[in-house]
């Protein structure tokens, strides 16, 4: 089988929620942090890897018409404490970015599949870039929990968007930054990076999302390592996000045979060695 699909379980929980603000502010000059608390219990029901369809608000500017998928940056420790980190970019995130500290927003989820991780795990490699780290994060805190041993590779703009601090909350961890801005960000120097990270670490596992070009570095070099496990959290654009309307999908190798899957459905997650195309979608 080619992903894993939401068990029954899983898709019980979804559902509509009326959250309220409790903290919003810039992170820096392209990212806001969002939290809100809800009298569900969402925390419990909510893994890393998955996300919720949020209800942005229509201002005078910007009217945004469909939901907006956004990967679940922290759940917890309060039971119904949720929170986001994202990137203003677009018509639904610069009217989400007006929403004041004691308003209310409404969400749908969990929705999606989660990233695989053992207990066993002795360390794993995650390779973020942008807002991709903000999917990532709740690994971070599982892997740490465990007593894992964790390496990144975080890629950025410029020095000011990389977020090393809101990527690792806290955990320990062996950082490699790299940036546009000077170049250590290129694919041939990322490309030796994680190859002689690769080597001598030998992690278990490899985690990955938000790029589609290191997607595919990350395809080449993992044919060295075929008994790494490897793993993307996919953006794609949505329309529904529960399956029904298939703007989502993409291909995928399945024990090779290509087929289509959905994003929000059998994913967001899915092998790294499974994506085929290429079609940029961040």
């Amino acid at each position: 089988m080619c992903a894993t699909v939401c068990s029954a379980e899983s898709a019980a929980t979804v559902a509509s929620y009326r959250c309220r603000i409790v903290e919003h502010y810039w992170v820096n000059q392209r990212y806001k942090y969002i939290r809100l608390e809800s009298d569900a219990p969402l925390a419990p029901i909510t893994r890393p890897g998955q996300f919720y369809q949020l209800n942005c608000p229509a201002t005078t500017e910007a009217q945004p018409f469909l939901l907006r998928p956004m990967s679940v940056y922290g759940a917890g420790p309060e039971a119904g404490r949720i929170e986001f980190l994202y990137n203003v970019t677009g018509v639904g995130t610069r009217a989400m970015a007006t929403l004041p500290v004691d308003g209310h927003m409404d969400i749908v989820g969990p929705l999606g599949n989660t990233f695989t991780f053992a207990p066993s795990f002795r360390r794993v490699l995650l390779v973020a870039r942008g807002v991709g780290l903000a999917t990532m994060a709740p690994l971070v805190h599982q892997a740490a929990e465990a007593g894992a041993g964790i390496t990144a590779v975080m890629s950025a703009r410029t020095p000011g968007d990389l977020m090393e601090k809101e990527f690792l909350r806290g955990a320990t961890a062996e950082v490699h930054s790299v940036f546009d801005s000077d170049g250590t960000s290129s694919v041939e120097a990322v490309e030796a990076l994680l190859r002689r990270i690769l080597a001598e670490q030998r992690p278990d596992a490899v985690y990955t999302c938000g790029s589609h070009r290191l997607l595919m570095l990350l395809q080449r070099v993992l044919q060295d390592h075929p008994a790494v496990l490897a793993e993307v959290a996919m953006e794609q654009r949505m329309a529904c996000g529960m399956g029904v309307c298939l703007s989502c999908v993409r291909m995928f190798n399945c024990d090779g045979d290509k087929q289509f899957l959905r994003v929000c459905r059998e994913g967001p997650v899915f092998r790294i060695r499974e994506v085929v195309g290429e079609v940029e979608f961040g």
